[in-house]
């Protein structure tokens, strides 16, 4: 087991030793704290915490500085006094330092050491915050707001079980606080424990009725079981007790967004915005409002806004922002010719690949006096170099600032200079306007014909079949992500057929899984073990485009081949906002998407992909 982070095995060990309220939960083990969780579509609409506990520092240090009891507890009653004004201004450097200063004058204060935490936590110190969060449990072990922070700190490190416990504990110190319930259902939540989670909440909202927060969470837990009916449904009764909360908003668009009607998914993320900016709501809330408004109208088609609430994305202080640091500054849409531009990659390898459809137009606006550069993940750049050959393609690198991601090109200076740069996504606002302009350059990358020639004499070998190649899941899945995908399973007997021969294109170690679908079937799934899929991607690029068909969940797999100009069926659990309110990928020469009214609804997709797979080859439907 890796070393683990002594902040977090000191918190876990607090909430597992003998505290009050603690004596019917078992104890578990400490956690290697990982990255932090990247936030989901959803808003988890617990009311601030942090400032309810805020509120009871400051009758804290009002009291003492009133009591006067010696001039040292003066002096740590007015620096806590001081680290909650900076707290209040979200100045959390200064809240820390005050916070600390409070703590050396009067090392018995947990209220200090709760304010420290709280400012590390907002710091992104949470391993610091972690070893503060256990001295104030040590010193003042009967304040529930205590283990509700707790909880919410190590469900931000991904320390369910410990943020499990924290909560019920809070629970169980004011069982009629509806924070302690909407938190820990959430967390269950995340734990794809979902009937734990509804069971809570329900019995909650026996308990509080007009809690509109437990509805909300009711909501969210099933948005994320994929129940986005009943989402909506609770979302609609959040909003009917409390209309002015702009998260409720917020969520009941996104899962409108996922079963329509999307006017409606609009009209609620511009509604959410409104009451965000009358209320002067979070900062954050509002660029994730604005992120997420804009996929929903790249959904419809509406280009135009949806681009530009897109680039909220680039905003650092957007939650799973696209960090970019380097030289030149950033193209804002000016004319490009005889410029050197810099193209950043973005996001995941499916999206550097989707994005890059519109290199051919820059290269053409930079002109024979210009240049364009590509800084990309370092697996494409022979494909990116083959496919652009005007172009200079070169890797990327990564950095990190706290928990974010921040993408360099060191290379891009001296006689790689440019004169502006963007992240790839970024042309799309000023190319891409109408779903008319996209796929003007049919595929658009290129594999190396000569391996492309190998692969093809070596299907050739296997037999005359259709050969296809199927990748069914991400690389990364978790329990929010699993409900976009289905076993591989379901995929091999949806795609028994004959005359077909599926090919394995899923990166990553799947011999179990293909170990099962083969028993499952009695077919052969053709694996060619001494290829990696996931780090070779110009051998993986020169199969996909020696295969006949492939489909794919909506994975970078399906990106490159769908790019090469391979016919690519997208196999989708709804409607997916890179369609642009088509019922193709236009991005692309040759695709087709599954799916199914009804989100999520496997067996009619898997129905739908059989049925499609046995048009191709004239086989007759079951």
């Amino acid at each position: 087991m890796p070393c683990q982070d002594e902040g977090a095995r000191n918190l876990s060990a607090s909430l597992n030793g003998s505290m009050p309220y603690s004596r019917h939960h078992e104890g578990g083990r400490s956690m290697t704290i990982p990255a932090a969780r990247k936030t989901a579509g959803f808003m988890h609409a617990t009311p601030d915490a942090k400032q309810s506990a805020l509120s009871r520092m400051e009758l804290f240090a009002a009291e003492a500085a009133r009591a006067k009891a010696s001039d040292l507890a003066f002096a740590a009653a007015s620096t806590l006094k001081k680290a909650i004004q900076a707290y209040h201004k979200a100045d959390w450097r200064e809240a820390a330092l005050n916070a600390a200063s409070a703590a050396d004058l009067d090392p018995d204060s947990g209220t200090a050491y709760h304010l420290l935490a709280l400012a590390l936590d907002n710091l992104g110190q949470m391993s610091a915050a972690a070893d503060m969060y256990q001295k104030a449990l040590r010193l003042q072990p009967d304040d529930p707001d205590i283990y509700l922070n707790v909880g919410l700190a190590a469900w931000k490190m991904n320390m369910l079980e410990q943020a499990e416990r924290a909560f019920r504990l809070y629970i169980e110190a004011r069982p009629h606080c509806p924070k302690g319930y909407t938190n820990l259902g959430g967390c269950l939540r995340d734990m794809g424990r979902f009937d734990d989670a509804i069971d809570l909440v329900r019995d909650a909202i026996y308990l509080i009725p007009q809690a509109e927060l437990l509805w909300n969470t009711l909501g969210t837990i099933c948005g994320e079981n994929s129940d986005f009916e009943n989402a909506v449904t609770f979302y609609k009764e959040a909003i009917r007790i409390n209309p002015e909360t702009d998260r409720f908003w917020h969520n009941l668009a996104y899962a409108l967004t996922h079963m329509g009607p999307l006017d409606e998914a609009m009209a609620s993320y511009n509604r959410a915005l409104e009451l965000n900016t009358t209320h002067e709501g979070s900062a954050t809330d509002r660029l994730e409002m604005i992120h997420a408004r804009g996929l929903c109208g790249a959904s419809i088609g509406a280009l135009d806004q949806a681009w530009t609430d897109y680039e909220t994305r680039l905003d650092p202080a957007y939650g799973n922002a696209v960090l970019i640091s380097v030289k030149p500054p950033a193209w804002r849409g000016e004319d490009l010719g005889g410029k050197r531009v810099l193209i950043v990659g973005e996001q995941g390898i499916g999206d550097e690949i989707m994005f890059a459809e519109t290199v051919p137009d820059l290269i053409e606006a930079c002109g024979p006096d210009g240049k364009v550069m590509i800084a990309c993940d370092h697996r494409l750049v022979p494909i990116f170099q083959r496919s652009f050959p005007q172009a200079f393609v070169a890797p990327q690198y990564n950095a990190k600032k706290g928990a974010k991601t921040i993408r360099i090109a060191p290379w891009a200076d001296g006689p790689y200079a440019c004169d502006v740069h963007l992240a790839a996504g970024t042309a799309l606002k000023y190319l891409r306007t109408t779903t008319e302009m996209f796929g003007k350059h049919g595929s658009y990358l290129k594999a190396d014909p000569d391996r492309t020639e190998f692969w093809r004499r070596k299907l050739s070998s296997i037999g005359s079949e259709l050969k296809v190649g199927i990748c069914w899941r991400s690389g990364f899945l978790n329990v929010q992500r699993r409900k976009h995908y289905a076993a591989i399973e379901d995929w091999a007997k949806a795609l028994n057929v004959p005359g077909v021969r599926l090919i394995n294109l899923q990166y990553g170690d799947c011999r179990d899984e293909l170990a099962r679908a083969r028993a499952l079937t009695g077919g052969d799934i053709v694996a060619f073990e001494d290829l990696d899929l996931k780090d070779d991607l110009n051998e993986a690029a020169a199969l996909s485009a020696a295969l006949d068909l492939v489909i794919s969940a909506p994975t970078a797999t399906a990106a490159m081949a769908a790019a090469l100009g391979t016919e690519t069926w997208f196999v989708l659990p709804g409607r997916s906002w890179p369609q642009l309110g088509t019922d193709r990928y236009p991005w692309y020469p040759r695709t087709k998407v599954i799916t199914a009214p009804g989100f999520g609804d496997w067996p009619t997709i898997l129905n739908g992909m059989s049925d499609a797979i046995r048009t191709r080859t004239n086989e007759p439907p079951l």
